[in-house]
């Protein structure tokens, strides 16, 4: 099987089983190499009441496939509207940590401030996955002496070889970064921009490392190799598990993402309130009125308890997210 398949199977497994759904509907064409019934077996999955499967060329074509799926959505409904919410612990809290759009307040604003609330969600029995290998590049070192055991640590400086190799062999680099944006921002530099990543990750130590949408088993701070494009990066993190994004912002995003709330922080009082109908917290208090890292660390964690209740973030407000499934294509597409 092609890496490209085990990737899908695995990031189709992991949003079919999300704690953020109560049921799911899986339509395929019929005849693409991902069929339904391999895909089942190879991620020990069955249908069942919360898993309803079928293809398009079984049911005759585009008009009854849409009656179908609807009518299997109109089943499951009573169900999943039996539901009710009920006080439980913030172990069960699993953040993706992403950064987009980043400048060079990133680094001294926003990203320590997320980083100081992963430490907080770590303490109260939570997970935090950071992300984006390739934007941690030259900065990997500040992970991996934080790692629990070497095997940890020798993990992620393998998954940077295999980037090294892999842009090599498509003809780039690991310092072609960053981005245009990145440096109308102010950075310069790959490693400006990782130091100031690295940042989202807290101080706790690195209980594990996982491939691109790999189940995360393990509680606390994890990382988890993907792309650093945001779509592709946090489609794997939810596919791993995470029921929350949180998202810091510099030059400005708009991004949103389901099943998952995103919350959006704006890294200076300028975005804020240029765009401040997509962002949920101004990070740049910090460096126009003096707000501590702790302080805005704990304005941020009280913000994720308060999404995990149900309180809309901004981009679910605006309906954002359900256009952002965006599996990683590794490799040549065929």
């Amino acid at each position: 099987m092609s890496e490209l398949n085990v990737v899908l199977e695995r990031t189709l497994a992991g949003y079919a089983t999300h704690a953020n759904f109560w049921g799911v509907v899986v339509v395929g064409l019929g005849c693409e190499s991902n069929q339904i019934n391999t895909w089942l077996a190879h991620s020990s999955l069955r249908e069942g009441d919360t898993l309803k499967v079928f293809n398009i060329q079984d049911t005759g074509g585009t008009r009854l496939t849409v009656e179908k799926g609807i009518a299997l959505i109109q089943e499951m409904l009573p169900r999943a509207n039996q539901v009710k919410r009920e006080p439980c612990s913030a172990e069960h809290i699993t953040i993706g940590l992403q950064c987009g759009g980043s400048d060079g307040y990133s680094g001294i604003s926003a990203n320590p401030a997320l980083g100081a609330a992963v430490d907080l969600l770590v303490q109260h029995g939570g997970t935090a996955i950071l992300s984006e290998t390739p934007e941690i590049y030259g900065a990997e070192h500040l992970l991996t002496r934080r790692a629990v055991r070497p095997e940890v640590a020798q993990k992620l400086i393998d998954r940077i070889h295999w980037w090294e190799n892999y842009t090599e062999i498509n003809g780039g680099e690991m310092n072609n970064n960053p981005s245009p944006g990145n440096k109308a921002g102010g950075l310069t530099t790959i490693l400006e921009k990782s130091l100031g990543a690295v940042a989202k990750g807290g101080t706790s130590n690195l209980q594990a490392v996982y491939e691109y949408a790999e189940p995360v088993n393990t509680h606390g701070f994890v990382y988890m190799d993907t792309p650093g494009y945001d779509p592709v990066s946090a489609t794997g993190q939810v596919a791993g598990g995470a029921n929350l994004i949180c998202f810091t912002t510099g030059r400005g995003s708009a991004y949103g993402c389901a099943p998952s709330p995103s919350l959006k922080f704006s890294t200076n009082t300028a975005l804020w309130k240029k765009q401040v109908e997509d962002m949920d917290l101004n990070c740049g208090e910090i460096v126009d009125n003096g707000v501590s890292i702790a302080d805005m660390g704990q304005r941020i964690f009280d913000m994720i308890l308060k999404a995990a209740s149900g309180e809309p973030t901004k981009s679910e407000q605006h309906g954002y997210g359900q256009n952002e499934f965006v599996p990683w294509q590794v490799g040549a597409v065929m």
